[in-house]
């Protein structure tokens, strides 16, 4: 599932190519048929993210509210300019989102990249402007230049300015939403109330947005936390670390477009981390593997129906 840092990078792209442009909006799925009439040709006045969730602004106070969940992705097309014939002339793409195979070539063999869990190069351009419908699309925004295409998402739906209203209330904070110093605040009051295990409050987006499984597992680490340990029982002081901590490495991966958590890395070994996924975490991933501080086996639990990477020595309290 996309965490909140591709979803941070997909709301970032959204703002520089249609903020303050007129979208077409459609559904060729046809799913999405209702809303996409609501906004179809109506300005798109802002578009930010809130932890996993994509919020865009169109005029009429109407918001495009998207979860891409486990399997959604927004497909991007851009051009620079249209041939005489019609055919697209310097189109770039990309896939934002779940990570996603596209096997399309054209004679451009534009350059792109999938955003998700790391930035891939992807090769791929339309051979016509707008680029044809492929597969099951949900939404799809449509200007003179952009072409955005949504798959899979497990919420796609327009919101008056009440229900956006209500929606964000429910979310927990966000430190590029939030603040640092704000969020800690919000952050402290929701978890210091928890009894359950911390490994389940820091996936729990009503409590604390944009975290999921690979977040949770290096953050946990890195702070030598037990994720079975009750979060009540944690301190204030723990908490705010984990925040803190937060506040530093979703920022990251915002700028970097993967989650590197191994920070102390420097030089050509963090070149390689940032090339490589399996160099850049502490535990995720790494079950049965040699843990990278103490060398006990990395562990693999499962906790409400998630992967949960741990190290039982490191994080034996």
């Amino acid at each position: 599932m996309p965490e909140g840092h591709s979803v941070h990078r997909i709301a970032n792209r959204f703002t520089a190519v249609f903020a303050e442009a007129q979208v077409a909006v459609s559904s060729p799925q046809g799913r999405f048929s209702q809303g996409a009439e609501l906004l179809d040709g109506r300005e798109m006045t802002a578009c930010r993210a809130v932890g996993k969730q994509m919020f865009a602004e169109f005029d009429g106070e109407l918001t495009l509210r998207v979860h891409l969940g486990l399997y959604g992705a927004w497909d991007l097309w851009e051009r620079a300019g249209a041939l005489a014939d019609g055919a697209a002339d310097g189109v770039s793409a990309s896939s934002m989102g779940a990570p996603r195979r596209t096997g399309t070539e054209s004679r451009t063999a534009a350059r792109g990249t999938r955003v998700g869990e790391s930035d891939t190069e992807l090769r791929g351009a339309p051979e016509a402007w707008p680029p044809p419908p492929v597969g099951a699309v949900r939404a799809r925004l449509l200007t003179g230049s952009v072409c955005a295409d949504l798959r899979g998402p497990t919420v796609c739906e327009v919101l008056t300015p009440e229900e956006t209203a209500a929606r964000l209330l429910r979310l927990g904070p966000d430190p590029l939403v939030d603040g640092r110093a704000a969020g800690r605040r919000r952050f402290l009051a929701k978890a210091s109330r928890k009894r359950t295990a911390v490994g389940a409050v820091l996936m729990d987006q009503e409590v604390i947005a944009g975290i999921g499984n690979i977040y949770r597992a290096e953050l946990l680490f890195r702070a030598r936390v037990n994720p079975y340990t009750s979060t009540a029982s944690l301190g204030e002081e723990t908490l705010a670390a984990l925040w803190d901590d937060w506040c530093r490495l979703l920022p990251l991966g915002v700028e970097t477009g993967v989650i590197l958590t191994r920070t102390e890395l420097r030089g050509r070994r963090r070149e390689r981390a940032l090339a490589e996924p399996e160099h850049r975490h502490w535990v995720y991933g790494r079950r049965g593997q040699p843990c990278l501080v103490c060398g006990a086996p990395v562990s693999l639990a499962e906790m409400q129906g998630r992967k949960l990477y741990w190290c039982a020595q490191c994080q034996a309290a």
